[in-house]
């Protein structure tokens, strides 16, 4: 055991020595090698015990008598170094200098003295003399230490002022909102973090209770008009908000003041949630502007959900899309038996399928290559898998791209959605749902228009399956609600790529506004629908309020950190064909129904007959065959009397 003890002590030695490296530059100098801090110690030892040993004389005293001084001077030194071994005093990065390594000096000049007394108590035993004055090694033990942790400090005071004066010009100033452990932590990474791309300014204490005190020498801040004043008044470009500092609605305000008067604003997760401390500047954000919806979160009836998908067979078309992909991810949630993702986009359907394999290696997943307007190969689908619930999300959705193209408009979104609703009733399907639009309200596009004829072959397919014959039947059953933030095609992500490009961002109308919700929110009351829907129902959801684009596009700017019409120009360019200024949840003839979610409601759509719809869908397919797109869109028109074209070529059909 001795002889591992001192081979390990001694290849430890060599390994220090190894590091012995002249040709360093201290602009290059990460940390200080271990031979230097070593080194350096033992130096500090050296004058420590010179200046003590000229003390004593002074008082005519010898700290080491003259018989023993080679041996004392020698032996001292030696167990100093075993102790700094011992103890790894030389291991740590000193600019990162703390409590620890206070204590691993004081342990070692402890120890160091601790043997001293004993080497004296040994010679004594012997009848000789002392080797070492007890007074003076206490003293030279506390000038030591002294010594070792005041350079560690010097060291590390020199390295921070070198490296935050090298690019000081360049960093942000900010100011943390916040006074609690939480900001205290989130300001100590960002004061210790090399290099540094903040300059804190302050702590903003929200109830203005500690404005005379000061936090790691900063100081804090009192709120006596608002924060965009103050932050001006220190010269400050930004705030950082560390998360769970302020409720969602608080947090809204003061970033719409911040972001008006063109100051950045951030925010951080909590320190609970890092993963590495030391490189907290990465996690440091710009607000999304998802943070911006004042939406409260959606409760669940997690109970019922599972009801009707736990343990199922899911069939999920448009698997691939920002819609179809989000209901499968929440739908394994609910641990299904398995769950076959259609779509054509091949390679989409390929990254989502590695997605929720790594994630749900419980559940059968299949992935189907396969175009809901094939009938065909649809039928096999269902015949061999036989799914127990079909969520719709198959469908053309680009309004300018469906008034060139209203043949494909009519093939996929209601001839697609036709050869579904035939097959989960042929197969006996439990629940089908269908992925809507508020462009199906008063339809002023050929896309909103086919998808308003696909609500109504839904839901007159019910009316007409509950009253046949059959035992069981189908639940038949469509969702509506607005744009999506983030979906693929939508105006946040096309915002975001003008930005990163310089500008300028493109409106088609300074008046035009939208409704908005997350994919995720969206996703979660499809669900909420499919557990409560008896069939026959058309659900909108709760949009919240309308977000007027123009303003979105301003915001998105700001949070970016620019500023709109100067370093990011925001550029009319006229309404696109099928374009309206603002969509509807409901037709004027509608009335709306409360259900138990408060975030839900049914319309009361008036329905055709499910003969006169087929019929009517039957005539289209005829004109498409015979490629007459003046008069397939004209007997949408007469299908839909509200259908009144914007801007588009079929205006002279109205």
């Amino acid at each position: 055991m001795k002889n591992h003890y001192f081979t390990t002590f001694f290849n430890d030695v060599l390994k220090t020595l190894k590091e012995v490296n002249l040709n360093f530059s201290f602009k290059n100098l990460d940390y200080l090698p271990r031979w230097i801090i070593l080194a350096i110690d033992v130096t500090m030892v050296l004058v420590s015990g010179i200046f003590t040993f000229l003390l004593f004389q002074t008082l005519q005293w010898l700290y080491i008598p003259n018989q023993y001084l080679l041996f004392g001077i020698l032996f001292q030194l030696i167990v100093n170094i075993l102790f700094f071994w011992v103890f790894r005093t030389y291991s740590g990065i000193i600019r990162h200098s703390g409590y620890t390594d206070a204590l691993k000096l004081f342990f070692s000049q402890f120890s160091t003295f601790i043997v001293v007394i004993i080497i004296n108590l040994i010679f004594l035993f012997f009848n000789y003399q002392k080797v070492y004055l007890t007074t003076a090694s206490f003293i030279n033990a506390v000038l030591s230490f002294s010594l070792l942790f005041f350079y560690r400090i010097v060291v590390k005071q020199t390295f921070e002022y070198f490296f935050k004066n090298s690019n000081s010009d360049n960093l942000i100033k900010v100011v943390i909102y916040g006074s609690n452990s939480n900001a205290i932590a989130v300001a100590n990474a960002l004061k210790s973090e090399l290099p540094q791309r903040y300059k804190l300014c302050g702590f903003i204490d929200k109830n203005n209770q500690n404005t005379t005190k000061r936090i790691l020498d900063l100081p804090i801040f009192e709120i006596k008009k608002t924060i965009p004043i103050l932050l001006r008044s220190i010269s400050a470009e930004g705030l950082i908000f560390p998360e769970g500092i302020l409720s969602k609605e608080d947090r809204f305000t003061i970033v719409e003041e911040c972001l008006e008067y063109n100051f950045k604003v951030f925010t951080l997760p909590l320190v609970a949630d890092w993963e590495n401390e030391k490189a907290v500047s990465k996690k440091i954000k710009n607000i999304d502007i998802l943070d911006l919806l004042e939406r409260k979160p959606i409760v669940l009836d997690s109970n019922t959900i599972a009801g009707q998908l736990n343990n199922k067979t899911i069939l999920v078309t448009g698997a691939a899309g920002s819609i179809g992909s989000e209901i499968v991810r929440q739908v394994l949630l609910f641990e299904p038996d398995s769950i076959i993702l259609l779509d054509q986009a091949e390679t989409p359907l390929h990254n989502l399928s590695l997605e929720i394999e790594a994630k749900s290696p419980n559940v059968k997943v299949t992935n189907t290559i396969a175009d809901i307007k094939d009938f065909a190969a649809l039928n096999r689908i269902f015949e061999f898998y036989k799914p127990q619930v079909v969520f719709h999300a198959a469908a053309y959705k680009h309004v300018p791209l469906m008034e060139e193209n209203p043949d494909q408009a009519i093939l996929t979104n209601v001839m697609g959605t036709k050869n579904v609703v035939d097959l989960a009733q042929k197969h006996q399907v439990e629940r089908f749902i269908m992925i809507s639009t508020d462009k199906a309200v008063n339809p002023s596009s050929i896309m909103g228009a086919s998808k308003r004829i696909a609500e109504m072959y839904v839901q007159s397919k019910h009316f007409q399956n509950s009253t046949s014959a059959k035992g069981t039947f189908t639940k038949f059953i469509t969702t509506r609600f607005g744009n999506v933030l983030g979906s693929n095609g939508s105006v946040v992500p096309l915002f975001t790529k003008q930005i990163q490009e310089g500008g300028p961002i493109t409106i088609t109308h300074p008046d035009i506004i939208r409704y908005f919700m997350t994919i995720p929110e969206a996703c979660q009351l499809v669900l909420e629908a499919c557990s409560m829907g008896n069939g026959g129902e058309i659900y909108i959801f709760d949009m919240g309020k309308p977000v007027k684009i123009v303003d979105l596009a301003t915001k998105m700017i700001r949070l970016a950190g620019f500023k709109p019409h100067t370093d990011i120009d925001i550029k009319i360019i006229g309404l696109r064909p099928g374009e309206k200024l603002y969509e509807e949840l409901l037709s004027q003839s509608s009335k709306t129904l409360p259900t138990h979610h408060q975030k839900i409601m049914i319309a009361t759509d008036v329905c055709d007959d499910f003969e006169v719809i087929d019929a009517t869908i039957a005539e289209l397919k005829t004109l498409i065959d015979q490629s007459q797109k003046q008069n397939m869109v004209a007997t949408m028109k007469r299908i839909l009397p509200e259908f009144k074209s914007l801007n588009s070529v079929f205006q002279s059909l109205d």
